[in-house]
């Protein structure tokens, strides 16, 4: 038996899934009895977010171990990225090709599939209560949780923090930043030791989101976020904003290190720098732990630490709120195969396969109870679930958050603050406009 990969270089622009494409012809298609017996001779289509390297391979092992167990089945792989996906999914949708099992991010993300009529409730199988979902954290399910309904299955866990190269900060003499104004201190003697103080690549625009979404739950209430992220609600005039935005202008000037400013830097090349320890800071996912540090990289286990983004001493946020959501995979209610898309996901999280993704290569925090371990996973990934834990809230990416037409205005928003080509208010005033937009 093979596994076929497809990968996609396309760059995206917006966030938008074009639900109006797949909307009205799905809804008129009757939903598969997910509980129904599978059809173990059929081929099952899977469309992932692990197009990367090494993380691409745990896919392909899952999908040759379940073939073993039925050699009946065939299983097509549509390897994306982070970045792909985004484009491969929105294009799928709209021809209404959406795969049998597809990668999604919770919030609005998820909300699209399930008002579109495409993801199948799952509530009887994976609620907390039932046997399935009692293998995973509740917090986990609750993510992909909409009208008291279940609707993904959460793969691995998910947070921002800033990785740092333990080395270089005693080079520079500095210790790990307690505020966010000793964060912007310590870029001068990281700079004067010869690091880029802060790797950030902002190419694609949604990596600034991500600086901006941390700021906004230090400097905004959460009532006052979790109104503006309804567009029925949403006013997006707290005093906050801007100064969650002018921190981040200033974090942005004096810490990150390309002449040309961060939106002429890929992703993957501020990743890169970090690791190769250029750099000697990286605000990153936990996902990218394995990639930053190891065997295959300069920077070792050993000394890359990580820490939460500090809060700005007076703020009117909380400071124990951290960005972060677990990310999960749903399965196509349309599809004759979603039976068998079921089985698989429950295959791919038996707890032998969530150990295997949290250890290394992978290094993927799985949401199943007693994966993550001292045995299974690195320091850093243990710290990051504790962190998790400790945490008042996640609050989720803008981007995936939010309408996608104010998405695109906090997107296009960041850019021009890197550039210097807006003001904070000047963003803000495009956020409201764009809001104000929103049919």
């Amino acid at each position: 038996m093979r596994y076929v990969t497809r990968t996609s270089l396309a760059l995206v622009v917006s966030i938008s899934l074009l639900t109006s494409a797949c909307t009205p012809k799905a809804a008129d298609q009757p939903n598969t009895d997910i509980t129904s017996e599978p059809d173990f001779s059929s081929t099952l289509s899977i469309l992932t977010k692990f197009g990367g390297e090494p993380d691409s391979q745990y896919f392909g092992d899952l999908a040759d171990d379940y073939m073993k167990l039925h050699p009946s089945v065939k299983i097509e792989l549509i390897q994306e990225t982070d970045q792909s996906v985004k484009d491969k999914t929105k294009t799928l949708a709209a021809s209404g090709a959406l795969p049998d099992i597809y990668f999604s991010w919770n919030g609005q993300w998820a909300r699209n599939f399930i008002d579109g009529g495409i993801a199948a409730d799952l509530t009887d199988l994976i609620a907390p209560e039932t046997e399935w979902g009692g293998t995973f954290g509740e917090t986990s399910l609750e993510a992909f949780k909409f009208d008291d309904r279940y609707y993904a299955v959460p793969l691995y866990n998910n947070a921002k923090f800033v990785g740092f190269n333990k080395r270089a900060f005693a080079e520079a003499g500095i210790k790990v930043p307690k505020t966010f104004a000793d964060l912007i201190s310590a870029c001068k003697p990281l700079r004067e030791a010869g690091y880029e103080p802060m790797a950030f690549g902002n190419k694609d625009g949604w990596p600034a989101l991500h600086y901006l979404q941390q700021l906004f739950a230090y400097n905004v209430p959460d009532d006052v976020l979790k109104r503006d992220f309804d567009p029925k609600t949403a006013t997006w005039d707290d005093p906050g904003y801007l100064d969650a935005l002018a921190q981040f202008k200033r974090l942005s000037t004096e810490c990150t290190g390309s002449k040309d400013g961060a939106n002429g830097v890929l992703y993957t090349t501020a990743q890169e720098n970090f690791a190769n320890e250029r750099s000697a800071m990286y605000y990153q996912e936990m996902l990218e732990f394995g990639s930053s540090a190891g065997d295959d990289a300069p920077l070792d286990e050993e000394n890359m630490g990580i820490f939460q983004l500090p809060f700005p001493s007076g703020s009117n946020g909380d400071p124990n709120a951290l960005e972060g959501a677990p990310e999960g995979y749903m399965a196509n209610s349309k599809s004759p195969n979603a039976p068998l898309a079921v089985d698989f996901l429950k295959f791919a999280t038996k707890k032998r396969n969530a150990e295997t993704l949290a250890s290394p290569p992978y290094g993927q925090p799985s949401t199943v109870d007693g994966a993550v371990t001292e045995d299974t996973a690195s320091d850093a990934i243990n710290e990051g679930v504790d962190k998790i834990n400790q945490a008042s809230r996640l609050d989720p990416w803008i981007d995936t958050a939010s309408v996608p037409q104010v998405a695109d205005a906090w997107l296009a928003g960041g850019e021009a603050l890197i550039s210097g080509t807006s003001t904070p208010q000047e963003v803000l005033d495009s956020v409201q406009l764009a809001n104000e937009l929103v049919p």
